[in-house]
């Protein structure tokens, strides 16, 4: 990975963490709670499919490549309003990709069930919707690759501390090729009681 991509991403992190914790965390709470928010963990389990923009297919065809991926989260809630997580995605499958935005149209990468980890900053502005950017990086036996996420997830609450989602997520490949992908998942809160 170029070191210069991996600095602008580590600076773009950092800038939006140090926007987002801006205002105290601790102890605050919502309004007509009355007890103060506890920070708690939170762990997902995802599936989905990732669309590949300028895939290949067998015969060597330029094509949008869907495959399908598992993804695992983990988010520490900081405050009712703002988490951190690493969240990973796990292709399932090997596929070639056409390197979009480095080189020339013939330059071809063969991945190997690729995983992406990222860690992510996450905005929660309502009870349901989620927001988050991300830096991580794909790697795969071939090669490794910078990466930027950006994703929206929307939660509904089923039991108590079970959560079900569906996300879209975008991921820039740095001087590579981007995805996008739609999932759904299952999480658990691990909230301490009283």
């Amino acid at each position: 990975m170029n070191k210069k991509y991996y600095r602008y991403g580590l600076i773009s992190f950092s800038l939006f963490l140090l926007l987002c914790t801006s205002k105290p965390l601790s102890a605050q709470t919502e309004s007509g709670n009355k007890e103060p928010f506890k920070p708690f963990h939170q762990l997902g389990l995802a599936i989905g499919h990732e669309h590949v923009f300028n895939g290949r297919d067998a015969e060597g065809n330029s094509k949008m490549l869907i495959v399908p991926f598992w993804g695992l989260d983990y988010n520490f809630h900081l405050s009712p309003k703002f988490a951190l997580g690493v969240h990973t995605d796990f292709v399932v499958e090997n596929f070639e990709v056409e390197k979009n935005l480095e080189g020339g149209p013939d330059d071809v990468v063969e991945r190997s069930r690729p995983i992406a980890p990222a860690l992510m900053g996450i905005w929660q502005p309502t009870e349901h919707w989620n927001f988050g950017l991300g830096v991580g990086g794909e790697f795969a036996k071939e090669e490794d690759y910078l990466l930027n996420r950006l994703a929206v997830e929307y939660g509904v609450e089923i039991r108590k501390g079970w959560e079900v989602a569906g996300s879209i997520q975008y991921d820039f490949r740095w001087n590579a090729y981007d995805t996008w992908t739609i999932g759904l998942g299952i999480s658990k809160s691990f909230k301490k009681e009283k």
